[in-house]
C-alpha cells in the first residue's frame, strides 16, 4: 500500500513529536493506524490545524489546544494508547511496538516469547542457589 499524501504529512509531524524519524515510525506498520485514530479522536479541524500549524518548539507552543493535540499523538506514538477521554489501548501490535521500548532498547514485555518448548526448560539459577547449594531444607 502506498501511503496517501496525508499519511506522508502526519508521519513527517509525527518525526517531528517523537524525536525519531520517518522511516522508523514506519517500520513499525503502525503509522496508518494511528494517522486514522488520531484523525478520528482529534476531529478533522483539530487534527488538520496540528497538520498545518504545528510549531517548531511543540513544548513552547502557546496554543493549548494545539499541544494537547501534539501531546495526544506523541503519547499515541509511545505508548499505543490514546490518552483519551476515554484512554484505550489502540491494539495488542500497537503496545508492542510502541516507541518508549525502542527508546530503551527493550522488547515489550510478554511479546516476544522465548519459542515453541521454552517453558520445558528450568530457568538458569544464578551461582549459590538452588538445590546442592545450601538452600534446602532437609528435615527436622
Amino acid at each position: 500500500m502506498h501511503p496517501t499524501d496525508d499519511a506522508r504529512h502526519f508521519t513527517s509531524v509525527s518525526a517531528q513529536l517523537t524525536g525519531f524519524d520517518g522511516a522508523d515510525l514506519e517500520a513499525t506498520g503502525m503509522a496508518e493506524v494511528y494517522r486514522a485514530v488520531a484523525a478520528e479522536q482529534l476531529g478533522p479541524e483539530r487534527y488538520a490545524r496540528l497538520l498545518r500549524e504545528l510549531p517548531e518548539e511543540p513544548a513552547g507552543a502557546g496554543d493549548p489546544e494545539l499541544r494537547t493535540a501534539a501531546e495526544a499523538v506523541t503519547h499515541l506514538w509511545y505508548t499505543g494508547s490514546w490518552p483519551g477521554p476515554p484512554p484505550f489501548l489502540v491494539s495488542p501490535r500497537a503496545y508492542a511496538e510502541g516507541l518508549v521500548w525502542k527508546a530503551a532498547g527493550l522488547k515489550a514485555p510478554a511479546t516476544a516469547p522465548g519459542g515453541y518448548g521454552s517453558w520445558a526448560w528450568a530457568p538458569d539459577r544464578p551461582a549459590g542457589r538452588g538445590p546442592g547449594h545450601g538452600t534446602e531444607v532437609t528435615g527436622p
